[in-house]
């Protein structure tokens, strides 16, 4: 995992494009593409028994997001594997998780040599996810750059970060299938601000990352309360409004009703640094197409070749 040492200007020779920085959700693209073909039963694999497929698979889709979103910089965040703070929280979040299959495993580490390869930052911060360090510096980079910054991921928990200068894409089943949201796109499909998003998911938990919320309120009743009360403190302003078995299951659980709200909030202040004009995207032909005929993926030279050295 590289390492990057302050946040340094945009170099000139962008300022003529728009910037824009794609952060990709490393984990999220990979697990994906690895089981786009495990769940058929097909794994790809170089001649010394290597398995590729997930790497093929992540390489296919970040390059048609590259392709149709046109960055100007990219950065891919991993998950760094171990305890969060999180995990220091509330000992059971993400406990129900099973080891990941022993086919993906090579590919955690040869995935990121591949993105290097291709001149992208691995960024990613032990005691965090890899969530909270796209939160940090999607923020930073409007902030400080006044950048758009669009999200590359599957995962709904990133729709809390859109703003205005802030896009979420969630990636759809197969390749080039997107769903961009803006806050306005957003409240017209959930009726939901970003930040609601948190307070829905504190009622509601997530079972995914084993987390439990308010035990008898699920997403419908959620975000009803979430609407009409704007948030959890309004909620609980409002306990005498609501009916006696939602007031209930609320009271009985109070405790965990905050925990979850904790648990699903983004960190955007994460302690990491890194150089935004390393971000920038410039393929190196022979780089890429050296690590590509290592692992034996010559259709993915001719792919990214084509397309940018004509």
């Amino acid at each position: 995992m590289s390492e990057y040492n302050g946040i340094e200007g945009l170099p000139e020779n962008v300022l003529a494009r728009k910037p824009s920085l794609m952060l990709i959700d490393g984990m999220a693209l990979l697990f994906r593409a690895y089981y786009a073909t495990a769940l058929k039963g097909y794994i790809r694999r170089t001649a010394a028994g290597v398995p590729t497929n997930g790497i093929y698979g992540f390489v296919r889709y970040m390059w048609d997001a590259v392709q149709q979103f046109d960055p100007t910089h990219i950065a891919c965040c991993w998950d760094m594997g171990g305890r969060t703070f999180r995990t220091e929280q509330f000992e059971s979040y993400k406990g129900n998780r099973s080891a990941a299959p022993d086919d993906l495993i090579p590919q955690f580490d040869l995935v990121k040599e591949v993105v290097e390869a291709m001149n992208i930052p691995n960024i990613g911060l032990s005691g965090y996810e890899a969530d909270d360090c796209i939160g940090t510096i999607a923020k930073r980079c409007v902030r400080e750059h006044q950048m758009d910054v669009q999200i590359l991921s599957g995962d709904n928990d990133l729709l809390q970060l859109t703003e205005d200068q802030i896009k979420v894409i969630i990636m759809k089943k197969g390749y080039g299938n997107y769903q961009v949201y803006t806050p306005q796109f957003l409240m017209e499909e959930k009726g939901l601000t970003p930040s609601q998003i948190i307070d829905m998911k504190g009622l509601m938990g997530d079972a995914s990352d084993n987390y439990p919320g308010v035990k008898g309120i699920g997403e419908k009743t959620a975000i009803k309360l979430v609407q009409e009360y704007g948030d959890i403190d309004g909620i609980l302003a409002n306990l005498d409004q609501l009916t006696k078995s939602v007031r209930s299951k609320i009271e009985n659980d109070l405790d965990m009703l905050h925990m979850s709200r904790k648990l699903a909030e983004i960190h955007c202040e994460v302690p990491i640094e890194y150089a935004i004009d390393l971000c920038e995207f410039k393929l190196d032909d022979a780089k890429i197409a050296a690590k590509f005929e290592e692992l034996e993926m010559s259709s993915l030279t001719k792919m990214v070749g084509a397309d940018v050295f004509g």
